[in-house]
């Protein structure tokens, strides 16, 4: 399955641009669970179990989205929720809020404070997943289109990198436009002829056993001994992106 989001920056360069999430929930199982769906779907993650902690965090870098428990030690969610909006960087940092709280009148305190979204414990972990992309995507749509992401391999548009398992890897233009161009459409099988248009512009002096040499490199560039291949070969027609990588 290919996700049109930036993908979760490792420690290597030319991973910073990716969306950061910051989490701030006091119970660490849930805290754990959040962060491991969040880096699955390709955010970069940071925690924090406390309100004060949290507080410093925020005053060091400014995450693009935050998912904040209501309750919390030191300084509470709805209070650390207050003082950001308080503060001009902060007036317009989306933030989900998490409670326990369901009443009506709850949700309607938590979110005239400034709250973007609300998400009533206990939840769907899929629906919140949904919530966050929903978020990003209006508050921040450049930077959730950037980056396409299948399994381990992410590709990054702006900068034109592309990352498998952490490792950045090498492509030629045109292996990284055959790339993308897979990518964008899986599951659909690009002919040769296609794809000497869509890579090449149509040039007609660029022969379609071309595309093979050059798919060959790409294969080349993403895949090592035992790591599975996301492009399938259709044999008498051409080549696509298999809609199944990244899925199971």
């Amino acid at each position: 399955m290919i996700v049109s989001t930036q993908a979760a920056p490792t420690q290597s360069k030319g991973l910073s641009v990716a969306p950061h999430v910051m989490v701030v929930e006091d119970d660490s199982a849930l805290s754990l669970l959040l962060r491991y769906n969040l880096e699955a779907e390709g955010y970069h993650v940071t925690t924090a179990l406390r309100g004060d902690e949290a507080e410093t965090l925020l005053s060091e870098a400014s995450p693009d989205l935050l998912i904040l428990d209501w309750m919390l030690p030191s300084v509470s969610g709805l209070e650390l929720c207050r003082r950001l909006r308080a503060r001009r960087p902060m007036r317009d940092l989306p933030i989900i809020m998490l409670t326990a709280r369901g009443e009506e009148h709850e949700r309607v305190r938590g979110l005239s404070i400034g709250a973007d979204d609300y998400v009533v414990k206990p939840f769907s972990v899929p629906e919140l997943m949904a919530r966050v992309r929903s978020l990003l995507r209006r508050t921040n749509p450049q930077r959730i289109s950037d980056c396409l992401e299948a399994s381990d391999l992410r590709l990054q548009k702006s900068n034109r990198r592309v990352y498998r398992g952490g490792r950045e890897l090498h492509l030629g233009p045109t292996e990284f436009k055959l790339l993308q161009h897979l990518m964008e459409h899986p599951g659909r099988v690009a002919s040769r002829a296609s794809l000497v248009d869509a890579i090449w512009g149509g040039v007609s002096d660029i022969d379609e056993r071309t595309v093979d040499v050059h798919i060959g490199r790409l294969r080349k560039a993403i895949n090592r001994t035992r790591e599975r291949d996301p492009i399938r070969t259709v044999r008498g027609i051409g080549y696509s992106f298999d809609e199944t990588f990244g899925k199971g």
